[in-house]
């Protein structure tokens, strides 16, 4: 029995940690602070590290957020003594090296940094940053983009670059000229307003600064140098600089990226790009569906438009843009779909945060349609009437559909610090996290694990497969 005991101890341990680290950057919500945010996340972080240390390393392999994997390689190189046989070492430095390739650069830098003020220069670590950097497609963009980065970088891994690169890192005026085209274009740059254009966005953005160029000239010759994701930014700040829109195919755009922008619009101009913008929104959902499309049955979703979702400074609109997503993606995962939004609105395009909550009453109504799949997308916080949710769900599986003819999910893109975890709404429905909708595939997936019907060595082997799919890919 203590055995038993152990092993569901484990389990909730292992998928609390998950959702925390999917949720989770440690950021203001709307219902708590910053500092307790932090608080929480870091003592989850200590917890695994300590006590399931292999897992812990394994959530690498996982859909969990940029900030939990920085912190989670940061804390193995930190405490790499304690890995474990060789092994054991092997398994976390391909799982660091594989998620390292996926992080942005500059997050990865950041990774670097820290490590370097906090003394961490073990062979461990010198080894895994100069094999990253090894891997870099393009060495002189880095250079030239991240250049006092990169410089610290290979400083405290005391490496020695070859060729152009160490001149450029540490001594870029002492020479003439450059061999390396960026370089020199980098040089030019100095004192030629036309080589600026031939640089990296926000390396030409510095420069265009220091030699006065008007922000409208500069971004209609830089715009041809500009990634999608920049222009998405541009297009998402553009009023508040009070320049012209730059023009980009939202369509290719990330789901939940592209529903962020969309809301960040005016209503008006919602209403006049109606055809525009709900076009991107279902071809971006369809690219994300890929093969599953249409597959999933007939399908309910309440979604949480309440205004909780209004996020925070740091998370603006968030949530809502979550279950935005989440419902266009549904959409084109369903063979039938019901979208019923908390606060009864119909048009999904024209969603602002606004309410109370009242999930139970919504997921009644999502019931009464036969659904084959319930999801539900909400922070949790229950409050109209309080409670009603909790006892709609626990009626429901208990004495209404106790076989799970009806699969629910209920899928939380806000972490609950106090309680560390993602706010559920009644035992015996499974509670994911979920930072993008994108993730929403494999999350529910994941979720089965929360229902208690499965143990620890069935979520080992779902997460061995994950790993083995996630290092297997980056050979």
């Amino acid at each position: 029995m203590s055995e038993t005991l152990a092993d569901l101890v484990a389990c909730e341990d292992v998928l609390m940690f998950v959702n925390a680290a999917i949720t989770s950057t440690g950021q203001r919500e709307f219902h708590e602070g910053e500092g307790g945010q932090r608080l929480s996340l870091g003592f989850l972080h200590d917890y695994m590290l300590v006590n399931y240390r292999d897992l812990y390393a394994s959530a690498l392999a996982l859909d969990i957020s940029d900030h939990n994997a920085a912190l989670i390689v940061r804390n193995l190189l930190v405490s790499a003594a304690d890995a474990g046989g060789p092994e054991r070492r092997r398994a976390e430095g391909r799982l660091i090296a594989a998620r390292l390739r996926r992080l942005p650069p500059q997050r990865v830098l950041r990774v670097f940094r820290d490590l370097r003020r906090a003394g961490v220069n073990n062979r461990r670590t010198r080894a895994i940053l100069r094999d990253w950097l090894a891997s870099r497609p393009d060495p002189a963009f880095d250079a030239v983009k991240y250049r006092s980065a990169i410089k610290d970088a290979v400083r405290h891994a005391h490496l020695n670059p070859g060729g152009e690169l160490g001149a450029f890192l540490f001594d870029p005026h002492g020479r003439a000229s450059f061999r390396t085209p960026l370089f020199e274009t980098w040089r030019r740059a100095h004192y030629e307003h036309a080589a600026l254009y031939e640089l990296p966005y926000t390396v030409a953005e510095g420069f265009a600064a220091k030699h006065g160029i008007p922000r409208e000239v500069f971004l209609e010759r830089i715009e041809p140098r500009m990634t999608r994701l920049e222009r998405l930014r541009l297009q998402e700040n553009a009023r508040e600089r009070k320049v012209a829109e730059v023009g980009t195919d939202l369509s290719a755009m990330p789901l939940t990226r592209l529903s962020s922008y969309v809301l960040s619009l005016p209503l008006d101009d919602r209403v006049q790009r109606r055809d525009e913008l709900t076009t991107a929104l279902r071809v971006s959902a369809r690219r994300t569906a890929g093969p599953g499309a249409g597959q999933w049955g007939r399908v309910a979703a309440v979604l949480d438009d309440s205004f909780s979702t209004t996020g925070s400074g740091h998370k603006r609109r968030r949530p809502l843009a979550v279950a935005l997503a989440c419902h266009y993606l549904l959409q084109a995962l369903a063979t039938h779909y019901t979208p019923l939004w908390t606060s009864r609105r119909t048009d999904e395009l024209l969603l602002y945060p606004f309410g109370p909550t009242p999930l139970g009453e919504r997921i009644l109504d999502a019931l009464d349609t036969g659904p084959e799949r319930l999801v539900i997308v909400s922070d949790g916080f229950d409050n109209a009437p309080p409670g009603l949710a909790r006892e709609v769900l626990q009626v429901w599986r208990t004495r209404l559909d106790p076989h799970h003819r009806v699969s629910i999910v209920h899928l939380n893109p806000v972490y609950d610090a106090e309680d560390f975890d993602v706010r559920r709404l009644a035992p015996g429905v499974p509670a994911a996290g979920i930072r993008d909708a994108e993730d929403l595939p494999a999350l529910v997936e994941l979720a089965r694990f929360a229902e208690g019907r499965a143990g620890m060595d069935e979520v080992r082997a779902y997460i061995g497969e994950r790993v083995a799919r996630f290092t297997g890919e980056n050979r």
